[in-house]
Parts: structure tokens; C-alpha cells; sequence
């Protein structure tokens, strides 16, 4: 996938060589924060008042870290007061495509723009960086809010309550120091581990990847042996981060990103917590299993050169889950 520079698009990937192989991700660029009123967010981010119909998700289905935004809009409420458009599957020499009609892709909603990289540039026309999904737009300002997904959620999980109604809080005061420690291992081991597996480009960036990423597996489905949830009794932001990695493991990591010791449906407690959280209300509808196989297998030329998409399993979420 190509990248901005200085408000052009560029085709050519960012290279791993400099890197010794590892995949490394990039920090999101823009980093503002909703709050109820429009004060300053954390750390004094500049703040935008939590207005019904004032912004407008650009997703992808495929997208683990935007798919968290799409269950926090569904879990809190928010369809009828934050509005989203989807993107084609196939992220290819343009990066994301608006292109609309297959796999649920919607068009750009705003603007009839081909590309998402031209979302950028309409914030910020001199923007260099990685264009990523999920992007939170304010209609009012006419620029982005922010791209990065574990801000978008926490500022669905609260700022918007006295719009909805819904207070139901995924991020209680009291358990965020807890929650952070078990969002930072997830995060780097799995969330973004498998990644660092797939896109590896040495032996030793696979390695260094893919042995940690088995040992949270471990430590999750031992967890998950005397706890419902990850944080105990009650679901938090940390089983929300973690599903979508989950959700995407046997039709994807798995296979495509050589995430090849152990399949999910291989650990009896993350397999049934998996199934939980899908048949939580409001959260199937949110995953597109069509979308995300042929985002990873199509896309991602330097992992599968051919485009080949497998059939993959026939795997029941539906099935009861027993974990009540």
C-alpha cells in the first residue's frame, strides 16, 4: 500500500528493510477528541462537542481497529446520530477505494471521493503519512477528529450519554488502570502481533512475532478459565479490542499471516468467549466475513502474490456458547 507525502499520493509501500524485516506501525496523525460540551479532551486535545448527525465514520468491514468504532456506535446507541460510509475490500495501488455495490462498500457519503486518501487531503492538504480506516469526520469543521480507533471508542463510550441516553460505561474509572495493562500485552502480542507475523519479512521478524503472540493466546485461554470476561464479571473495552482480532483469526490470521501453531476453535474458552461476544445484540451485524477474506487474501500482493482466496472453514458463531 502506497502512502501520502506532503499531500500527494505516493504507490510505493513503506519498505521493511530498514526495520530488519519487522513490520513497525505508525502512530494516528490526528489525534482531537469528542467530549460532551466541546471542552479540551485528555491532555488538552483540542475538543469538538458531542452533536447528534455532526459526524461521519469512514470504515472498512475488513479493518479490526475500525471494526471496534462500528460495535461501540451499535453498543452505544449512536446509528441514528453518527452516519458511515464503508470502503471496497480491495486495497490496492490508490490504497482504500470508495468504489461502491460489492462486499457492503457504501461510496464516500460526504464527498463522492474514489479514495480515502483524498479524505486526508481535505484536512490537511500538505498531510504526509499511511491513510488508515477508521477515520471519525466532523461535518461541521469539515476536517477529521481522528484516526485512531482506541480514541474513537472511548469517546463512543461516553461522550454522547446525555445524547442517548445510554450510560452503559466499557471504561469504568475504577478498572482502567487494570484495563490498560491487559490492553497493552493484547495489543502488542495479538492486535497488532499478528501483523507483525504476516508482514515479517525475515525469519527472525516471524520468530520474534509469532512465539508471543501463542503465549497470550495461552495466557487468554487460561484467563478465560476462571473469568467470564477478561476483566471478571462484567465486559469492558478490553473484550471489545480483543474480539475483533479474535473474530478475524481462523478465516484469516491463521492462514495468511502464518499464525499456524494453533487455531482458535483449538482453545475451548477463547472459542466459546468468541461466540459470546458475537451474539451480543447489535454486534453480528457488524461483522462481514465475505468483506474481510477477500480484503487479506486480495490486497496483500507481497503475502499472496496469486490473489488466491481460500474457501476456508465452515465455522457456527451461532452456536450456543455456554458461558452463562
Amino acid at each position: 500500500m502506497g502512502h501520502l507525502v506532503d499531500g500527494n499520493w505516493t504507490e510505493h509501500p513503506i519498505d521493511t528493510k530498514a526495520t530488519g524485516g519487522k513490520f513497525v506501525r505508525s502512530a494516528a496523525a490526528f489525534r482531537n477528541w469528542i467530549t460532551a460540551d466541546g471542552s479540551a479532551g485528555p491532555s488538552g486535545k483540542a475538543g469538538f462537542a458531542a452533536d447528534s448527525g455532526r459526524y461521519h465514520l469512514y470504515v472498512s468491514y475488513a479493518c479490526p481497529w475500525a471494526h471496534r468504532t462500528l460495535i461501540f456506535r451499535e453498543l452505544k446507541d449512536l446509528t441514528d446520530h453518527i452516519s458511515v460510509s464503508v470502503v471496497h475490500p480491495d486495497m490496492l495501488s490508490q490504497g482504500w477505494t470508495f468504489e461502491a455495490g460489492d462486499y457492503g462498500a457504501t461510496g464516500d457519503d460526504l464527498f463522492g471521493f474514489e479514495y480515502t486518501h483524498q479524505i486526508y487531503t481535505r484536512a490537511d492538504p500538505a498531510y504526509s503519512g499511511r491513510v488508515t480506516v477508521p477515520i471519525l469526520w466532523d461535518k461541521k469543521r469539515e476536517t477529521i477528529v481522528s484516526n485512531e480507533s482506541a480514541e474513537i471508542i472511548r469517546m463512543l463510550n461516553s461522550a454522547f450519554d446525555g445524547v442517548t441516553g445510554n450510560t452503559t460505561d466499557y471504561w469504568p474509572e475504577e478498572m482502567r488502570d487494570a484495563i490498560e495493562e491487559v490492553n497493552e500485552r493484547i495489543y502488542h502480542t495479538l492486535n497488532n502481533g499478528v501483523y507483525k507475523s504476516g508482514f515479517a519479512s525475515t525469519q527472525e521478524a516471524y520468530d520474534a512475532a509469532v512465539h508471543p503472540l501463542f503465549d497470550t493466546l495461552d495466557w487468554l485461554e487460561e484467563r478465560l478459565s476462571q473469568n467470564r470476561y477478561l476483566m471478571g464479571d462484567v465486559l469492558t473495552e478490553a473484550d471489545w479490542r480483543l474480539f475483533t482480532t479474535l473474530i478475524r483469526f481462523d478465516p484469516v490470521y491463521h492462514l495468511h499471516f502464518k499464525c499456524n501453531r494453533k487455531r482458535l476453535i483449538d482453545y475451548p474458552n477463547l472459542w466459546a468467549y468468541a461466540r459470546e461476544l458475537y451474539q451480543v445484540p447489535g454486534v453480528a451485524p457488524t461483522v462481514h466475513f465475505e468483506h474481510i477474506v477477500r480484503h487479506y487474501h486480495y490486497s496483500h500482493e507481497s503475502v499472496n502474490p496469486n490473489r488466491i482466496i481460500p474457501i476456508n472453514p465452515v465455522l457456527d458463531y451461532a452456536e450456543p456458547h455456554g458461558r452463562d
